[in-house]
C-alpha cells in the first residue's frame, strides 16, 4: 500500500483539508458497527424502483444506449421533465434551454451554486437544513450565513429574512438556499408563506436556489413550488430519488431561466460530462408512465409518520406534525442535560436506536434528533419500544 510522500503532504486545499464528511453518513456508519441496532438515521426509501422503471432501464441496456448522452441529458427525458413541473406544479420549462439533467439533487445543488458564487459571496441558509449546503457553499469560496428558524417552527419568516439580508449587507448576499419540504423537519410552506419571502427577495440582486426533492412527498396539502410565483429568480432543484426510490440511480436536475441554466450547464459539463443512459431512460419511464407511483408510498408512509409523531410526544419528545418528507424532528428535553451529539450516542449505544442528532443539520439543530420513518413499521415499532424503555432508565 503506497504511503503519501512527504514532498506533497501539504500541498492540499486548504478549504477541503480541514472539513470532515457529512455528520449524517458519520453517525450511519458509527452506528451500523453496533450490534442489533435498528437504524432510523439515513433518507433512503425503503421501497423498490417500480417494476415499469426497471424495465425501461434494461431496455436501454439490451439497445446498446452505451454512448455519451447528451450534455444536459436526453432530449426526451428533459420532455418528460418539463411535462411534469407543468402537469403537476403548473410551472412552465424549455425542455432545450431551461433543463439539465445532473447526477442526482447534489450535483445539481453543486453546480447551481458554482454558477453564482464568487469569492466572498453570501448564501443564506436556514437551519436546520440538508447538511451538504454549507460546506459547497465553503468549497466555492463562499461564505454560508445559518438562519435559525427553530423559534418560527422552522418556517424562514418574511421578517427574518429582512433582518438578516439588512444586516449581512444586500450587495453581499447572492443567494438563499430553501429546502422545502424540509429535511430534516419535513415543514412544507404554505402559499403565503412563500409570498411572504418572495416579497423580501424580488427586488434583491440575489437567487433563491429551491431544493424541492420531496415534492411528491406531502400529507394533506399539495406541494407549491417556489418557481410559480418566482419564476424569474428561482432555480428549480429536483430528482428522481425520493419519488420513485431511485437513489442509486442518481437522476436530478435543475430547472431555471435560460441564462442561467446555460452557465450551470458549463459546471455540469467540466464536472461530469454526462448522466448515465439506462438511469435516464428509467427515469423518463418514471416522469411519463408512473407519476402516479408515488402515491402508494406516500400513504404508507403517512401511516408510519403518524404513528411514530404520536408515540415520540408520548413518551416525551416534543414532535411538531411534519407535512412532508419522512423524517421527525424532535426535542430532547432540557433536563437530560445532554447534547445532541451526547444522545443520540446514548441512544444508540444503550437504547440500540440509531438516529441523527439535529446539529448534523446546522446550528439551528441543537437540542433535536432527526429520525427516519422511511424504515418498516415493525423497525419502527420497535424502536418506539427502545425509546420508551431508554427514556423512563434515563429519567430515573
Amino acid at each position: 500500500m503506497p504511503e503519501l510522500d512527504s514532498t506533497v503532504k501539504n500541498v492540499v486545499n486548504k478549504t477541503i483539508d480541514p472539513m470532515g464528511i457529512s455528520q449524517i453518513r458519520v453517525f450511519a456508519e458509527k452506528f451500523a458497527k453496533i450490534s442489533g441496532l435498528i437504524k432510523l438515521t439515513l433518507g433512503e426509501p425503503d421501497f423498490n424502483v417500480p417494476e415499469h422503471v426497471k424495465m425501461a432501464a434494461i431496455e436501454s441496456i439490451k439497445e446498446n444506449d452505451s454512448h455519451y448522452s447528451a450534455q444536459k441529458g436526453i432530449l426526451g427525458l428533459r420532455e418528460a421533465i418539463s411535462n411534469y413541473l407543468n402537469k403537476q406544479f403548473e410551472i412552465q420549462y424549455d425542455p432545450e434551454t431551461e433543463i439539465v439533467v445532473t447526477i442526482g439533487a447534489t450535483e445539481a445543488i453543486y453546480d447551481s451554486l458554482a454558477a453564482i458564487i464568487n469569492p466572498g459571496d453570501k448564501v443564506l441558509i436556514p437551519t436546520p437544513t440538508f447538511a451538504l449546503y454549507i460546506p459547497i457553499v465553503k468549497i466555492l469560496g463562499g461564505i454560508p450565513v445559518q438562519i435559525n428558524t427553530t423559534e418560527d417552527g422552522f418556517q424562514l419568516t418574511g421578517k427574518k429574512l429582512a433582518q438578516v439580508i439588512e444586516k449581512e449587507g444586500a450587495d453581499k448576499v447572492k443567494a438563499l438556499m430553501l429546502n422545502f419540504p424540509g429535511n430534516p423537519t419535513g415543514f412544507v410552506y404554505s402559499k403565503n408563506q412563500l409570498q411572504e419571502i418572495v416579497d423580501v427577495v424580488k427586488d434583491k440582486n440575489m437567487f433563491v436556489v429551491s431544493d424541492e426533492i420531496y415534492a411528491e412527498l406531502t400529507y394533506g396539502r399539495k406541494h407549491i413550488s417556489l418557481a410559480k410565483p418566482l419564476p424569474g429568480k428561482t432555480i428549480l432543484i429536483n430528482g428522481l430519488s425520493k419519488s420513485h426510490a431511485m437513489t442509486g440511480y442518481r437522476i436530478g436536475y435543475i430547472a431555471a431561466p435560460k441564462d442561467f441554466v446555460t452557465n450551470a450547464a458549463k459546471m455540469h459539463a467540466f464536472v461530469v460530462t454526462a448522466p448515465s443512459n439506462p438511469a435516464q431512460y428509467a427515469a423518463k419511464e418514471a416522469l411519463t408512465n408512473g407519476i402516479d407511483d408515488p402515491i402508494a408510498m406516500r400513504k404508507i408512509y403517512q401511516e408510519r409518520r403518524d404513528y411514530i409523531v404520536d408515540q415520540l410526544n408520548d413518551i416525551g419528545y416534543p414532535t411538531l406534525l411534519p407535512e412532508g418528507a419522512f423524517y421527525t424532528f424532535s426535542e430532547i428535553p432540557a433536563e437530560f442535560n445532554l447534547t445532541a451529539i451526547e444522545f443520540a450516542n446514548k441512544l444508540a449505544e444503550e437504547g440500540k436506536v440509531g438516529v441523527t442528532p439535529g446539529v448534523a443539520f446546522g446550528e439551528g439543530g441543537e437540542g433535536h434528533f432527526r429520525m427516519s420513518y422511511a424504515s418498516s413499521m415493525d423497525d419502527i415499532k420497535e424502536a418506539m419500544k427502545r425509546l420508551r424503555i431508554f427514556t423512563e432508565n434515563l429519567k430515573n
